[in-house]
């Protein structure tokens, strides 16, 4: 089979790493790339490209970052690169049935999760979130819905026990270039049939907001410590200590502990116990406001903290 041509959209880290791993594989040829416009980042808030802008960019290939993928413009820009499949990665917008039909052999997306769970826009925090022991990737045929298309392929991934999103995101990036490698490639050749997904398995992985991170208290130790490794990539998880925000970064379930949630029931060398509505949490990692992540045995030195104090 001859190099197929290929337009590839996509955004952040995840999708950076499979546009990496196609511009090396000799079966595909990138002839363009879809990426969001430069956003402002940073404790400056200056305009940065997207990861998968500067990969593209550093490989001379053609990149456009309409604000709307809806632009007719940026259709007939992208009718001109002559791919024959799109592939889409985290690119961050829904794309358009005239977008779909622009590509004689299919628009495929590597989605990070087992569809149908999680189809949406954050099922890596939402599978931890939820304690989820397994997860994966999917490569799916884009349809004009919400990761509804038919499923080319799979791969599953236990989530540690201790895993967080950030560490979970980078394992499954693998899984998904090999998605790209195998499984596409043999659907191009007519070897693989998709396989329709069951609607009755259907969950939804919520966009992540701000209003989220606040830990609630009166949670089990369980549910409260899946929320703070999901929220790791994404706002974080805080709590008020003396009046400020403080992000909890890393924990440990303390069942046998117990007292009123949200009570500091005892201040170790490089910890505190904080109860929760049922068990306690041991907090070893810790984020103070506008400072960078530190151990809680760092934090122990600059701030007070007593058996007795409350957190909010």
């Amino acid at each position: 089979m001859s190099v197929v041509r290929i337009a590839f959209l996509g955004t952040p880290e995840f999708a950076r790493y499979h546009l990496a791993s196609l511009l090396a594989d000799s079966h595909y040829e990138v002839v363009g790339v879809v990426t969001q416009p430069d956003r402002p980042s940073g404790r400056n808030m200056h305009l940065n490209p997207s990861p998968v802008k500067v990969l593209a960019q550093t490989h001379g290939l053609k990149v456009i970052s309409p604000e709307s993928i809806k632009n007719k413009e940026a259709l007939d820009e992208i009718a001109s690169w002559k791919a024959e499949a799109a592939i889409v990665v985290a690119y961050g917008q829904i794309v358009p049935q005239d977008f779909l039909d622009l590509f004689p052999r299919k628009v495929v997306n590597v989605h990070a999760s087992l569809l149908p769970r999680w189809r949406g826009a954050a099922p890596i925090q939402r599978a931890i979130e939820a304690g989820d022991k397994t997860t994966g990737v999917s490569l799916q045929v884009m349809v004009h819905k919400l990761d509804a298309g038919a499923v080319i392929g799979s791969y599953a991934l236990p989530i540690g026990e201790n895993m967080n999103s950030f560490e979970l995101h980078n394992e499954l990036m693998p899984l998904g270039a090999k998605l790209l490698a195998v499984d596409f490639m043999d659907y191009l050749r007519g070897h693989l049939t998709p396989t329709l997904q069951n609607e009755i398995l259907v969950t939804y992985a919520h966009k992540i907001e701000k209003a989220e991170a606040k830990i609630n208290w009166s949670l089990s130790a369980e549910k409260i410590d899946c929320h703070i490794r999901a929220m790791v990539m994404g706002p974080g998880s805080f709590a008020l200590h003396s009046g400020k925000k403080l992000k909890i970064i890393r924990a440990k379930r303390e069942p046998v502990l117990s007292g009123q949630p949200g009570q500091i029931l005892e201040v170790a060398k490089d910890s505190f116990v904080v109860a929760c509505g049922e068990g306690a949490l041991r907090v070893l990692e810790v984020q103070p406001e506008s400072r960078a992540k530190m151990s809680v045995e760092d934090y122990l030195r600059g701030h007070s903290v007593q058996k007795g104090d409350m957190l909010s």
